[in-house]
């Protein structure tokens, strides 16, 4: 099935390598016909970028950088004066402090991580609102509900996330049609996810409770983006779309049970 996507323009963020969500999602995107600019946060993703897809724009968007963030439609319109689309896929955490339980996590890392990884999503749509076309969808990457301790404060500044994209759906109401929604995606392996404290374990733990026994692949989650992106999907907004290979309903599946059960033994 064709998503439908000849002569669409899309604004991707978070293309940090060839192995991240959006460079899979763009790379359905592009597939199925659209054109995509790119954004990136420094110069080592730009040269990525610039790499993984050489034939189209991209520049560079610091989304702590106020300037960045007031110039950014004028940087899109450098390429374009109309977008049907925008992927959010910027997250951002620290953890180089030793491990401390989540009552503890020092205000400046959370306020941080919660500007990077949610209020910037509010500030890019605001600063394209006029770029955007009436029935324009956008579409950010958060996390299923596991509430894996390992997130650590990253896992409270994900639900704000997808709170975030409910009262853009209505605020943008005004304006038109413009659909906001995020995909909840379980453990992937990614270079991102690998600088979370434990998360390999939390990865291949989280293989046994797929419901197919069989870990989640980037190009799914990503799959799932595009058409959320695509005029395929106009009757879904200011939803969170878990994709997670059956995993939130398979906690108590019965090989994992028996197994902790016989460890206990």
């Amino acid at each position: 099935m064709s998503l439908n996507l000849e002569n669409k323009t899309y604004f991707i963020t978070g293309v940090a390598n060839k192995k991240s969500v959006a460079t899979h999602t763009a790379k359905t995107l592009i597939a199925n016909g659209a054109q995509c600019i790119f954004s990136a946060q420094n110069a080592d993703n730009l040269a990525q970028i610039r790499k993984i897809f050489p034939d189209s724009p991209a520049f560079i968007l610091d989304v702590t950088n106020k300037d960045h963030i007031n110039n950014l439609s004028s940087e899109i319109n450098k390429y374009t004066t109309r977008l049907d689309g925008i992927l959010h896929s910027i997250a951002f955490a620290r953890f180089d402090l030793p491990p401390v339980a989540f009552h503890e996590t020092p205000r400046e890392y959370f306020l941080e991580a919660a500007q990077i990884s949610s209020f910037s999503l509010v500030e890019i749509a605001n600063a394209l609102k006029n770029t955007l076309e009436k029935n324009a969808s956008v579409v950010t990457i958060s996390i299923s509900n596991t509430r894996a301790t390992s997130y650590g404060y990253l896992g409270p500044i994900k639900a704000m996330l997808e709170t975030t994209v409910c009262y853009l759906a209505k605020s943008f109401s005004i304006i038109g049609e413009i659909r906001f929604n995020s995909v909840g995606a379980g453990p992937l392996k990614t270079s991102a996810s690998a600088g979370i404290p434990d998360y390999i374990d939390n990865y291949l733990f989280s293989e046994e409770l797929t419901i197919r026994k069989k870990n989640l692949a980037t190009s799914e989650v990503a799959n799932t983006a595009a058409f959320l992106l695509s005029p395929m999907s106009s009757g879904i907004n200011a939803q969170n779309i878990i994709v997670d290979a059956g995993m939130s309903s398979n906690y108590f599946d019965q090989k994992v049970v028996k197994t902790y059960a016989q460890n206990r033994e």
